[in-house]
Protein backbone atom coordinates (compact mmCIF):
# COMPACT_ATOMS: atom_id res chain seq x y z
CA UNK A 1 0.00 0.00 0.00
CA UNK A 2 1.86 3.23 -1.15
CA UNK A 3 2.02 5.75 1.68
CA UNK A 4 4.62 7.90 -0.56
CA UNK A 5 1.60 9.95 -2.50
CA UNK A 6 -0.74 13.07 -2.02
CA UNK A 7 -4.15 11.00 -0.25
CA UNK A 8 -6.89 10.90 -2.55
CA UNK A 9 -9.22 11.65 0.46
CA UNK A 10 -8.41 13.69 3.50
CA UNK A 11 -11.19 14.30 5.81
CA UNK A 12 -10.18 16.40 8.94
CA UNK A 13 -11.64 16.62 12.18
CA UNK A 14 -14.97 16.56 10.73
CA UNK A 15 -18.34 16.69 13.26
CA UNK A 16 -21.79 16.76 11.81
CA UNK A 17 -24.93 17.22 14.38
CA UNK A 18 -28.59 16.53 13.40
CA UNK A 19 -30.41 17.99 15.71
CA UNK A 20 -28.93 17.23 19.15
CA UNK A 21 -27.59 13.87 17.44
CA UNK A 22 -23.88 13.85 17.33
CA UNK A 23 -23.27 11.53 14.03
CA UNK A 24 -19.76 12.55 13.65
CA UNK A 25 -16.96 13.24 16.43
CA UNK A 26 -13.78 14.87 15.16
CA UNK A 27 -13.85 12.15 12.74
CA UNK A 28 -10.29 11.54 10.47
CA UNK A 29 -9.40 9.74 7.71
CA UNK A 30 -7.50 9.56 4.62
CA UNK A 31 -7.54 7.17 1.55
CA UNK A 32 -4.52 6.44 -0.53
CA UNK A 33 -4.03 5.76 -3.98
CA UNK A 34 -4.44 1.81 -4.51
CA UNK A 35 -5.99 1.13 -1.33
CA UNK A 36 -8.71 -0.67 -0.14
CA UNK A 37 -10.51 1.12 2.82
CA UNK A 38 -12.82 -0.82 4.87
CA UNK A 39 -15.21 1.50 6.95
CA UNK A 40 -16.42 -0.60 9.81
CA UNK A 41 -19.14 0.29 12.38
CA UNK A 42 -22.57 -0.73 14.09
CA UNK A 43 -25.70 0.47 12.71
CA UNK A 44 -26.09 4.36 13.27
CA UNK A 45 -21.96 4.70 14.21
CA UNK A 46 -21.49 7.33 11.30
CA UNK A 47 -20.51 5.55 7.87
CA UNK A 48 -23.85 6.57 5.95
CA UNK A 49 -22.92 10.65 7.11
CA UNK A 50 -19.15 9.91 6.10
CA UNK A 51 -20.13 9.36 2.94
CA UNK A 52 -22.32 12.10 2.47
CA UNK A 53 -20.24 14.08 3.50
CA UNK A 54 -17.53 12.59 0.99
CA UNK A 55 -19.60 13.12 -1.70
CA UNK A 56 -20.58 16.77 -1.14
CA UNK A 57 -24.28 15.76 -0.26
CA UNK A 58 -23.60 16.59 3.27
CA UNK A 59 -22.17 19.62 4.44
CA UNK A 60 -19.71 18.85 7.82
CA UNK A 61 -20.62 21.91 10.72
CA UNK A 62 -16.72 21.47 11.68
CA UNK A 63 -13.93 20.46 9.89
CA UNK A 64 -12.92 19.85 6.14
CA UNK A 65 -13.36 17.05 3.27
CA UNK A 66 -10.87 17.19 0.50
CA UNK A 67 -11.53 14.93 -2.92
CA UNK A 68 -8.44 14.83 -4.99
CA UNK A 69 -7.28 17.73 -3.42
CA UNK A 70 -10.79 19.72 -3.94
CA UNK A 71 -14.18 20.60 -1.63
CA UNK A 72 -16.10 17.52 -1.37
CA UNK A 73 -19.31 18.02 -4.47
CA UNK A 74 -16.70 20.05 -6.03
CA UNK A 75 -17.12 18.75 -10.32
CA UNK A 76 -13.87 17.77 -10.69
CA UNK A 77 -14.12 15.43 -8.00
CA UNK A 78 -17.42 13.89 -8.89
CA UNK A 79 -15.75 13.53 -12.36
CA UNK A 80 -13.15 11.14 -10.92
CA UNK A 81 -15.47 9.14 -8.49
CA UNK A 82 -17.97 5.85 -8.95
CA UNK A 83 -20.58 5.23 -6.60
CA UNK A 84 -22.55 2.44 -5.47
CA UNK A 85 -24.92 3.32 -2.72
CA UNK A 86 -27.50 0.44 -1.24
CA UNK A 87 -30.84 1.95 -2.17
CA UNK A 88 -30.42 2.15 -5.80
CA UNK A 89 -33.24 1.12 -8.58
CA UNK A 90 -32.71 -0.16 -12.10
CA UNK A 91 -34.87 0.00 -15.01
CA UNK A 92 -37.00 -4.02 -15.73
CA UNK A 93 -36.79 -3.66 -19.51
CA UNK A 94 -33.68 -3.00 -20.61
CA UNK A 95 -30.74 -5.04 -21.33
CA UNK A 96 -27.76 -5.26 -19.35
CA UNK A 97 -25.06 -4.53 -22.28
CA UNK A 98 -28.00 -1.59 -22.91
CA UNK A 99 -27.81 0.18 -19.41
CA UNK A 100 -23.70 0.24 -19.91
CA UNK A 101 -23.95 1.78 -22.59
CA UNK A 102 -25.95 4.58 -21.72
CA UNK A 103 -24.14 4.96 -18.82
CA UNK A 104 -20.47 4.59 -20.43
CA UNK A 105 -21.83 8.02 -22.51
CA UNK A 106 -22.30 10.10 -19.58
CA UNK A 107 -18.00 10.02 -19.37
CA UNK A 108 -15.61 11.33 -21.66
CA UNK A 109 -13.20 8.42 -21.12
CA UNK A 110 -15.07 5.64 -20.02
CA UNK A 111 -13.97 1.93 -20.01
CA UNK A 112 -14.46 0.12 -22.55
CA UNK A 113 -17.49 -1.93 -22.79
CA UNK A 114 -15.59 -5.55 -22.53
CA UNK A 115 -13.39 -4.84 -20.09
CA UNK A 116 -16.23 -3.62 -17.31
CA UNK A 117 -18.17 -6.58 -18.35
CA UNK A 118 -15.08 -9.07 -17.55
CA UNK A 119 -14.63 -7.53 -14.03
CA UNK A 120 -17.70 -7.26 -13.36
CA UNK A 121 -18.37 -11.09 -14.19
CA UNK A 122 -20.72 -9.74 -16.65
CA UNK A 123 -19.78 -11.40 -19.66
CA UNK A 124 -22.22 -13.85 -20.29
CA UNK A 125 -24.86 -11.67 -18.96
CA UNK A 126 -24.83 -9.01 -21.47
CA UNK A 127 -28.11 -9.74 -22.98
CA UNK A 128 -29.91 -10.56 -20.21
CA UNK A 129 -32.90 -8.06 -19.33
CA UNK A 130 -32.16 -6.63 -15.84
CA UNK A 131 -35.68 -7.92 -14.56
CA UNK A 132 -34.16 -11.46 -15.21
CA UNK A 133 -31.18 -10.94 -12.75
CA UNK A 134 -30.92 -12.39 -9.61
CA UNK A 135 -29.78 -10.02 -6.52
CA UNK A 136 -25.85 -10.73 -6.99
CA UNK A 137 -26.56 -10.32 -10.55
CA UNK A 138 -27.85 -7.02 -10.25
CA UNK A 139 -25.67 -5.96 -7.68
CA UNK A 140 -22.68 -6.49 -9.99
CA UNK A 141 -24.66 -4.43 -12.52
CA UNK A 142 -24.93 -1.75 -10.37
CA UNK A 143 -21.24 -2.08 -9.54
CA UNK A 144 -20.21 -2.16 -13.67
CA UNK A 145 -22.44 1.55 -13.64
CA UNK A 146 -20.16 2.31 -10.28
CA UNK A 147 -16.65 1.55 -12.38
CA UNK A 148 -17.48 2.42 -16.20
CA UNK A 149 -16.60 6.14 -15.57
CA UNK A 150 -12.87 5.15 -15.15
CA UNK A 151 -12.69 6.71 -11.86
CA UNK A 152 -9.55 6.50 -9.45
CA UNK A 153 -11.97 6.03 -5.96
CA UNK A 154 -15.10 3.41 -5.81
CA UNK A 155 -17.24 3.89 -3.00
CA UNK A 156 -19.22 0.72 -2.41
CA UNK A 157 -21.70 1.22 0.13
CA UNK A 158 -23.20 -2.36 1.50
CA UNK A 159 -22.47 -4.01 -1.72
CA UNK A 160 -23.11 -6.90 -0.60
CA UNK A 161 -25.70 -6.94 1.81
CA UNK A 162 -28.51 -9.77 1.68
CA UNK A 163 -26.32 -11.87 -0.54
CA UNK A 164 -25.57 -15.10 -0.19
CA UNK A 165 -22.54 -16.62 0.25
CA UNK A 166 -21.75 -17.55 -3.26
CA UNK A 167 -22.97 -14.55 -4.43
CA UNK A 168 -20.95 -12.59 -2.07
CA UNK A 169 -17.93 -14.43 -3.06
CA UNK A 170 -18.59 -13.59 -6.66
CA UNK A 171 -18.74 -9.77 -5.81
CA UNK A 172 -15.43 -10.43 -3.98
CA UNK A 173 -13.98 -11.13 -7.31
CA UNK A 174 -15.27 -7.78 -8.69
CA UNK A 175 -13.09 -5.90 -5.89
CA UNK A 176 -10.41 -8.05 -6.19
CA UNK A 177 -10.06 -7.35 -10.09
CA UNK A 178 -10.85 -3.39 -9.56
CA UNK A 179 -8.36 -3.11 -6.58
CA UNK A 180 -6.04 -4.87 -9.06
CA UNK A 181 -6.45 -2.42 -11.83
CA UNK A 182 -5.29 0.11 -9.68
CA UNK A 183 -8.46 2.12 -8.74
CA UNK A 184 -9.03 3.18 -4.72
CA UNK A 185 -11.97 1.28 -3.31
CA UNK A 186 -13.89 2.79 0.29
CA UNK A 187 -16.30 -0.29 1.37
CA UNK A 188 -18.76 -0.08 3.53
CA UNK A 189 -19.58 -3.61 5.13
CA UNK A 190 -21.20 -5.01 7.73
CA UNK A 191 -19.53 -8.83 7.25
CA UNK A 192 -16.09 -8.46 8.90
CA UNK A 193 -15.01 -11.59 7.30
CA UNK A 194 -15.26 -9.07 3.59
CA UNK A 195 -13.11 -6.46 5.60
CA UNK A 196 -10.67 -8.88 6.47
CA UNK A 197 -10.53 -10.58 2.80
CA UNK A 198 -10.17 -7.28 0.92
CA UNK A 199 -9.24 -4.71 3.02
CA UNK A 200 -5.77 -2.78 3.23
CA UNK A 201 -6.43 -0.73 6.06
CA UNK A 202 -9.74 -0.66 7.90
CA UNK A 203 -11.20 2.07 9.90
CA UNK A 204 -13.57 1.42 12.66
CA UNK A 205 -16.43 3.95 13.97
CA UNK A 206 -18.24 3.66 16.84
CA UNK A 207 -21.18 6.32 17.87
CA UNK A 208 -19.86 8.75 14.95
CA UNK A 209 -15.79 8.27 16.46
CA UNK A 210 -12.80 6.91 15.27
CA UNK A 211 -11.80 4.43 17.67
CA UNK A 212 -9.34 3.18 15.59
CA UNK A 213 -7.37 2.33 12.54
CA UNK A 214 -4.54 0.26 10.88
CA UNK A 215 -4.39 -2.71 8.64
CA UNK A 216 -6.57 -5.78 9.93
CA UNK A 217 -3.71 -7.26 11.78
CA UNK A 218 -3.14 -3.93 13.74
CA UNK A 219 -6.56 -4.27 14.44
CA UNK A 220 -7.09 -7.51 15.83
CA UNK A 221 -3.24 -6.72 17.56
CA UNK A 222 -5.09 -4.66 19.58
CA UNK A 223 -7.34 -6.98 21.61
CA UNK A 224 -4.10 -9.30 22.07
CA UNK A 225 -2.20 -12.29 20.36
CA UNK A 226 -4.77 -14.67 21.16
CA UNK A 227 -8.15 -15.98 22.32
CA UNK A 228 -8.55 -18.81 24.87
CA UNK A 229 -10.89 -20.31 25.03
CA UNK A 230 -12.65 -22.89 27.72
CA UNK A 231 -15.64 -23.74 30.34
CA UNK A 232 -15.29 -23.54 33.87
CA UNK A 233 -17.06 -23.53 36.67
CA UNK A 234 -15.24 -20.24 38.51
CA UNK A 235 -17.07 -17.15 37.62
CA UNK A 236 -15.34 -14.38 34.65
CA UNK A 237 -15.31 -11.98 37.76
CA UNK A 238 -12.42 -14.69 39.47
CA UNK A 239 -10.88 -14.85 36.33
CA UNK A 240 -10.67 -10.92 35.86
CA UNK A 241 -9.47 -11.08 39.62
CA UNK A 242 -6.25 -13.69 38.84
CA UNK A 243 -5.62 -12.16 35.48
CA UNK A 244 -5.80 -8.37 35.58
CA UNK A 245 -4.18 -7.64 32.35
CA UNK A 246 -6.45 -9.61 30.22
CA UNK A 247 -9.69 -8.90 28.83
CA UNK A 248 -12.07 -11.88 29.70
CA UNK A 249 -15.50 -12.50 28.58
CA UNK A 250 -18.90 -14.13 28.67
CA UNK A 251 -20.02 -15.97 25.30
CA UNK A 252 -22.44 -18.54 25.53
CA UNK A 253 -21.32 -21.25 28.30
CA UNK A 254 -17.61 -20.15 27.75
CA UNK A 255 -15.15 -18.10 29.23
CA UNK A 256 -13.01 -16.13 26.83
CA UNK A 257 -9.92 -14.54 27.48
CA UNK A 258 -8.42 -12.18 24.90
CA UNK A 259 -4.27 -12.56 25.67
CA UNK A 260 -0.92 -11.39 24.23
CA UNK A 261 0.97 -14.80 26.70
CA UNK A 262 -1.64 -16.90 26.12
CA UNK A 263 1.56 -19.76 27.91
CA UNK A 264 1.79 -17.55 30.83
CA UNK A 265 -1.98 -17.14 31.51
CA UNK A 266 -2.85 -20.85 30.77
CA UNK A 267 0.06 -21.33 33.48
CA UNK A 268 -1.53 -18.98 36.26
CA UNK A 269 -4.68 -20.41 35.16
CA UNK A 270 -3.40 -24.02 36.20
CA UNK A 271 -1.45 -22.88 39.24
CA UNK A 272 -4.62 -21.41 40.76
CA UNK A 273 -6.24 -24.89 40.03
CA UNK A 274 -9.27 -23.16 38.12
CA UNK A 275 -11.01 -26.30 36.42
CA UNK A 276 -11.14 -25.95 32.38
CA UNK A 277 -13.23 -28.20 29.54
CA UNK A 278 -13.01 -27.80 26.26
CA UNK A 279 -9.81 -25.86 26.30
CA UNK A 280 -8.87 -24.00 23.12
CA UNK A 281 -6.56 -21.22 22.04
CA UNK A 282 -6.57 -19.68 18.74
CA UNK A 283 -6.04 -16.67 16.43
CA UNK A 284 -8.04 -13.35 17.53
CA UNK A 285 -10.84 -12.82 14.79
CA UNK A 286 -11.36 -9.31 13.39
CA UNK A 287 -15.02 -9.75 14.63
CA UNK A 288 -13.45 -10.04 18.13
CA UNK A 289 -11.69 -7.10 17.98
CA UNK A 290 -14.74 -5.15 16.11
CA UNK A 291 -16.50 -6.35 19.35
CA UNK A 292 -14.14 -5.58 21.84
CA UNK A 293 -14.01 -1.82 20.36
CA UNK A 294 -17.35 -0.71 19.37
CA UNK A 295 -18.97 -3.39 22.31
CA UNK A 296 -16.68 -2.42 25.67
CA UNK A 297 -17.68 -3.93 28.82
CA UNK A 298 -18.10 -1.20 31.62
CA UNK A 299 -14.76 -2.24 33.19
CA UNK A 300 -12.89 0.82 33.65
CA UNK A 301 -9.43 -1.10 31.88
CA UNK A 302 -11.65 -1.56 28.18
CA UNK A 303 -12.51 2.35 29.18
CA UNK A 304 -9.27 3.11 28.92
CA UNK A 305 -8.18 0.85 26.10
CA UNK A 306 -10.58 1.92 24.21
CA UNK A 307 -9.36 5.84 24.58
CA UNK A 308 -5.90 4.99 24.15
CA UNK A 309 -7.16 3.18 20.94
CA UNK A 310 -8.84 6.43 19.54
Amino acid sequence: MPTDHQPLVTVSNVSKHFGKEHALKNVSLSIQPNEVVALLGENGAGKTTTIGTLLGQLTADFGQVRVFDHPAGHWAAKQQMGVMLQSAALPDNVKVIEQLRLFASYYPNSIVLEDVLNTALLTDLQHRKVQTLSGGQKQRLLFAMAIIGNPRLVILDEPTVGLDATARREFWRCIRALAAQGASVLLTTHYLEEADALSDRIVVLSKGQVVAQGVPEQIKAKLGGKCVRFRSNVSPEEIRKLLPDTKVQNRGDYIEVYSSAPQTHLKALFTAGISTQDLTVSGISLEDAFLHLTQPTVSSESTANIQEIA
